[in-house]
């Protein structure tokens, strides 16, 4: 049987934050703000994975209000859904997102951010799609003030 999942994160930029994205962290000026290192990407990841296995979502596994998970490695939470989704019997067999953000250009990072994203999955580089694009200037993204990532995940019954 194959399943479908889909997630949506979005995160506001920060002064005295780093720019995690795929696990890389990207040198910029502001970096995205919440409890563990908000990488949007991770996250939107690891809902549609989740989605796809109707397992709940990422705030149920990993909620905000617990500090063991302050300031956590996004890829770390992804890692231990990659870990959920065996455990339901079922194999990842694609990903595919879009990065939505203003601000720093980031298709120098994209390959390493597949690398990262691949490993923490334990699927071939070549399961996982990254892609970005700007918001052409418009609303929150458009301004500077936020980043959002999408996600779509296509697993299988093992």
């Amino acid at each position: 049987m194959t399943r479908i999942g889909f997630g949506f994160d979005v995160h506001r930029l920060a002064t005295g934050r780093k720019l995690v994205l795929g696990g890389v962290e990207i040198p910029f000026e502001k970096g995205l703000l919440g409890h563990s290192d908000a990488d949007v990407l991770s996250h939107a990841i690891a809902d549609a994975l989740l989605g796809a296995a109707a397992a709940g979502d990422i705030g149920t596994h990993f909620p905000d209000t617990d500090p063991k998970y302050k300031n956590i490695s996004s890829l770390t939470l992804l890692s231990h859904v990659a870990h959920l989704i065996a455990e339901k019997s079922f194999a990842i067999n694609n990903i595919d997102t879009t990065i939505v953000l203003q601000e720093p250009k980031i298709a120098p990072y994209v390959e390493k951010m597949r690398e990262n994203i691949s490993h923490a999955l334990h699927v071939k580089i070549g399961c996982v799609s990254v892609k970005a694009t700007t918001n052409e200037g418009l609303g929150f993204i458009g301004a500077g003030d936020g980043a959002v990532a999408y996600a779509v995940a296509q697993v299988n019954s093992k």
